[in-house]
């Protein structure tokens, strides 16, 4: 489990090398902040062949990333052949899609009788470097589904997964019947400070911003009109461990969510916190 769940350091330490291109206007990386040894150690010989090689990189596109191809995706029937309800679990940074059977993630879905099948795509990083997630999840999993005679698509992002289905849900909120988060990265660190300083969501003002070039600050000024304005929506359900690198932020969107809706558990950013998450949500919310 620990593999595909997105390590929570990562995010905050793609900070200090920006890549920029067409293809990466959303995502833009930067590396290793607060990292002194890694710092001296890019800015000395990595420097020169980061200098050489990035506008390769860059300039590739969707192709280097892998974010250019169709999903690949595992699906996991339920006994009854009329169902007409679809979970899509959304992976994490890294491991595979693999991991949500492999963890219980699935079975646990079975064992509650639950009658919903089930899809887990590889939606690894590539697809969200290459801003091709939600296209590609549009084209490859939800119109088919939809085509299948599926009425009810549920979306299930575990840490970078649960930006992944926010991202599909603000584009698309017709195609989805409802969100759950589990430890969702939402952002870096700048922005959810600015967002706790300003008194939260409700209080705080995006400004004047480019959503082309701030995907932060677009997805914050989306979820503050998600809050304001939740009938026009499909429900957000959120769950994370009380200890979690990323609690500030879980915080601030919990603030704008029904308190029904939120599903805390004891621990960090960690496997064990994500599937007690992941049950208390099967067992108490009744959304399924």
């Amino acid at each position: 489990m620990e593999k595909y769940l997105a390590d929570s350091r990562f995010f905050e330490n793609l900070r200090n090398l920006r890549m920029e291109s067409r293809y990466h206007r959303h995502f833009r990386l930067v590396f290793w902040k607060g990292d002194e040894k890694m710092i001296r150690f890019f800015s000395n010989g990595l420097r020169r062949f980061a200098t050489a090689l990035l506008p390769a990189l860059l300039f590739s596109g969707c192709a280097f990333w892998g974010g250019d191809k169709p999903l690949e995706t595992l699906t996991y029937r339920s006994q009854d052949p009329s169902n007409e309800s679809l979970i899509v679990f959304l992976r994490g940074r890294g491991g595979s899609h693999e991991d949500f059977a492999e963890e219980g993630f699935i079975d646990s879905v079975r064992q509650r009788g639950l009658a919903y099948d089930m899809m887990a795509p590889n939606a690894h990083l590539g697809y969200y470097f290459s801003e091709t997630l939600v296209p590609r999840l549009k084209e490859d999993i939800v119109d088919p589904a939809k085509a299948q005679g599926y009425r009810r698509i549920w979306l299930v992002g575990v840490s970078m997964g649960g930006l992944g289905a926010l991202m599909y849900t603000r584009s698309h909120p017709k195609d989805v019947a409802g969100v759950y988060l589990i430890a969702p990265f939402l952002g870096y660190s700048d922005i959810v400070d600015e967002i706790a300083e300003a008194g939260g969501v409700r209080s705080w003002s995006p400004g004047n911003y480019d959503p082309s070039e701030d995907w932060q600050r677009m997805l914050w000024d989306w979820l503050k009109t998600v809050g304001e304005n939740p009938s026009d929506w499909p429900p957000i359900y959120l769950g994370y461990g009380m200890d979690d690198d990323f609690a500030t932020a879980h915080g601030l969107l919990g603030e704008i969510l029904p308190h029904d809706r939120i599903f805390e558990t004891q621990g960090g950013h960690t496997p064990d916190a994500m599937k007690r998450a992941w049950l208390l949500f099967l067992d108490n919310s009744g959304a399924l």
